[in-house]
């Protein structure tokens, strides 16, 4: 009974699911929540480490664990969450929701520590990438063998492994329903394969030397896409027991909004500030990285017969010793030809044909919401507005103009690098925020008319089919049509017969592509 002259108790949440305080917790600051249940899972796993053998567990568990805790916005963990939430996920599902959450985390580890490996880039949220700590641990540590690869190096792919092994783990300890099980155990094993294969073409392209468009396209879409933004969707969905038809516009609508971040990503790679990125700027172009910006800079140079770009662009990618005034060099190609103004197109594209996949779920509107906000900030500029931190408590706040919805303040740089002690620090208590609000989804962004095709490069053979990922086969447009082409529709073809990731045969509109555009 309420005393008089009290305040009215706060209203639940009663949009989505069924209103109870745990879930309303982790709704109030879900990175924070997570990051409270990878604590608690990785303190088991570093004193297992440390029982096992000290020195295994100073030099790369204990760090490994840090590592995982103290960088990162948790976007994947707050995808797959607010998925479950939209699909009707409540009190029952939130334990599951939170390891697996956890133990995407721990994916996002093995894949950053993995690929600066690969790429052989020193620098990682602000600080020094993990086989750069170990590097400065141990200075002028022999390699293990003759001709083998060098001492720090070779620790962290296994410290990537051990990352691997550990999110493997929560998920196989997880206590899922016997029909959740298959369907969170499927979008997995299928999330595993896709990132392995993404990076692999990622790979090959630099080895190759290859300019593809249409590769750059489907490997952005296999190593980010789906990993990042389109199977932490459906995993969510799946906890919920969400039907087809929802789990497939969310994983749409995710494939969409994730090809837009590696897009803006290759972007910021060559023109953004490493104070506010947290990695250098030219990477991609030192490693001679197959991006979606390079492969139509090059070709447009081609197209037009520009010999000086085409020189500046064949010179510089791939090249380690690259200056800084030979990457402004590259950064003014990127421009004058045009490349950079159709990848800013097309990442448009690509987010209005998210946005109306997401429209068109069966969804909860406040949980919508911060779908539309989270796929905003991932696709927008960083230390834009719309790329507000994610770290912190979200609030069912309108959205503001644009697609998805936009709000908040930029993310700080990255964590200061850790101490080596090997014990797991506790995660900081963040307050609530006051209860959520329905919020009114936004309507549909109006599709992009045509434009002129931007790759102007010979026609490409059809890339073979991922069964898991139907919309990402491409293949360009021949040079015959090429006002019916446009930047977002280079190359774009989908299987007829395959499957989305939801399992059932996907409802396809006549005419239309991935990212919306018409055929």
């Amino acid at each position: 009974m309420q005393r008089t002259g009290a305040p009215p108790p706060t209203p639940t949440v009663t949009k989505y699911g069924s209103p109870c305080s745990l879930c309303e917790e982790v709704d109030a600051d879900v990175p924070a929540a997570v990051g409270s249940q990878l604590e608690a899972l990785l303190q088991d796993r570093v004193a297992d480490a440390a029982a096992l053998d000290g020195v295994f567990a100073a030099d790369v568990a204990g760090p490994l664990a840090r590592f995982t805790l103290d960088g990162g916005r948790r976007m994947r963990s707050q995808f797959l969450w607010w998925a479950m939430r939209a699909c009707g996920g409540a009190a029952a599902e939130t334990s599951a929701a939170l390891r697996t959450a956890a133990a995407l985390e721990l994916i996002q580890t093995c894949a950053l520590v993995h690929d600066d490996v690969m790429d052989g880039s020193p620098r990682r949220r602000g600080g020094p990438s993990f086989h750069a700590r170990l590097a400065a641990r141990y200075p002028g540590a022999a390699s293990p063998g003759t001709g083998a690869a060098p001492f720090a190096t070779a620790a962290a792919v296994l410290a990537g492994d051990l990352a691997l092994s550990w999110a493997d783990d929560i998920v196989a300890g997880t206590d899922f329903g016997d029909a959740v099980r298959h369907r969170v155990l499927a979008d997995w094993r299928a999330m595993r394969t896709e990132m392995v294969a993404g990076q692999y073409l990622d790979l090959h392209g630099q080895a190759t030397g290859s300019r593809s468009v249409a590769q750059a396209i489907r490997t952005a879409c296999l190593k980010t896409a789906q990993y990042t933004v389109a199977r932490p969707l459906s995993l969510g969905a799946a906890l919920a027991g969400a039907d087809a038809r929802t789990t497939r516009d969310l994983c749409a609508a995710g494939r969409y909004a994730g090809t837009a971040f590696q897009l803006r990503d290759d972007i910021e790679g060559v023109f953004g500030d490493p104070l506010v990125t947290g990695k250098p700027s030219g990477d991609d172009i030192r490693s001679g990285k197959l991006t979606y910006l390079a492969a139509v800079a090059r070709a447009r140079a081609e197209s037009r017969g520009d010999r000086a770009a085409l020189s500046v662009l064949v010179s510089s990618l791939g090249d380690v010793d690259l200056t800084e005034a030979r990457l402004h060099r590259v950064r003014e190609v990127l421009t004058d030809t045009g490349a950079l103004a159709v990848v800013e197109e097309r990442i448009g594209r690509l987010v209005a044909a998210g946005e109306r996949r997401l429209c068109a779920a069966a969804l909860s509107p406040v949980a919508a919401h911060h779908l539309r906000t989270l796929l905003a900030r991932v696709t927008a500029p960083a230390g834009s507005p719309a790329h507000a931190a994610s770290a912190g408590p979200v609030t069912a706040v309108p959205g503001g103009p644009g697609p998805f919805g936009t709000s908040g303040a930029p993310e700080p740089a990255g964590a200061p690098p850790a101490s080596p002690a090997t014990s797991v620090p506790r995660t900081p208590s963040v307050p609530r925020t006051p209860s959520l609000s329905p919020a009114t989804p936004a309507s549909p962004t109006p599709s992009a008319s045509p434009a002129p095709s931007e790759s102007g490069e010979a026609p490409v053979p059809p890339v073979p089919p991922v069964p898991a990922v139907p919309d990402a086969a491409e293949t360009a447009r021949p040079a015959s049509a090429p006002a019916a082409a446009s930047p977002a529709h280079t190359g774009h073809v989908t299987p007829r017969l395959a499957r989305p990731p939801g399992g059932a045969p996907g409802r396809r509109r006549s005419g239309t592509t991935v990212d919306g555009s018409r055929r």
